[in-house]
């Protein structure tokens, strides 16, 4: 069956400093494109399955390397035949024009009949136009079918938090959020499938990893992960998302292999520089089947 999932949002020319200098150290930069939306895209891509991105871009070198590079990757740039629309709660809240056309999009989105899927992405810093994250993502996120986050969106969107969590010393249990999920699935009572992903940071290169998925009835957990050693953890989130996406499709009868195979491809996504996930589906499931030696296999 052709599936296509189309993405939508803003895409960033990233500046990183080489071996992890200051901008007052540095003379040279690495260059790389990336946003929340864009890397589902390409992870998607990656697990073979059609994804189209849709943005806008300036008409320059600037916005047709953007187009170069997304394509490189697999990921086409038309708005068509469309099973499956995924947008973040970054791009409501870069102005007030990005938000209505959100709207818009999901509006559509629903009329047709394709599944809509949230990450709620809340990022303090953006919402700087007139209207905060609470007044704005209700309404948005009432017309979704999947709404995923992690463990601080839903406290500063919606005020809901779980008891007894500690994120800073590494202890996010996740059954700790079923009551979370419980209250989001209340709000949001067309969403099939809520899904909260758990950072616990034991320190700047290891943290714990893993993830919860509630579909009403029962809170599946995924395996918490030590990942020590972390090479890049920029665009985690999305590359659990583009997991996600892939294993309810791949496993629609069997939500928790789904969530597995999220929490397993954005493990690997921290062994890899840039925002971009560029690992395989053979990849992933190797490591759900628990190798974690690193070896490559031939």
């Amino acid at each position: 069956m052709h599936r296509t999932i189309i993405t939508f949002g803003e895409i960033m020319l990233r500046l990183a400093t080489p071996e992890h200098q200051r901008f007052s150290q540095t003379t040279s930069f690495c260059a790389s494109f990336g946003g929340g939306e864009a890397n589902v895209a390409v992870s998607l891509a990656k697990f073979g399955l059609d994804a189209e991105f849709v943005t806008r871009l300036p008409n320059n070198d600037l916005g047709n390397s953007v187009i170069m590079e997304l394509k490189k990757h697999g990921v086409d740039t038309v708005f068509k035949d469309a099973y499956w629309f995924h947008w973040t709660g970054i791009t409501p809240s870069i102005s007030k024009g990005a938000a209505i056309v959100c709207q818009e999009a999901i509006t559509a989105a629903k009329k047709r009949g394709i599944v809509i899927s949230c990450d709620l992405n809340f990022r303090k810093n953006l919402w700087r136009w007139g209207e905060s994250a609470s007044e704005v993502m209700p309404g948005l996120v009432s017309d979704c079918d999947i709404i995923l986050g992690n463990e601080e969106d839903a406290e500063k969107i919606f005020g809901l938090k779980p008891d007894n969590v500690n994120v800073f010393r590494g202890e996010v249990n996740g059954a700790s959020y079923e009551s979370v999920c419980r209250k989001l699935k209340k709000m949001f009572p067309r969403a099939k499938k809520i899904i909260i992903t758990l950072r616990g940071s034991v320190s700047a290169d290891h943290n714990t990893w893993s993830g919860v998925l509630y579909d009403g009835k029962v809170l599946y957990e995924a395996p918490v992960y030590q990942i020590t050693h972390i090479v890049d953890r920029v665009g985690g989130g999305d590359s659990f998302m583009a997991g996600l996406i892939y294993g309810l499709l791949t496993y629609p009868n069997d939500d928790q292999k789904a969530l597995n195979f999220a929490a397993a491809a954005s493990c690997l996504k921290h062994t890899i520089h840039g925002d971009f996930n560029l690992v395989t589906v053979a990849e992933v499931e190797q490591l759900m089947k628990g190798d974690t030696s690193g070896r490559v296999i031939r």
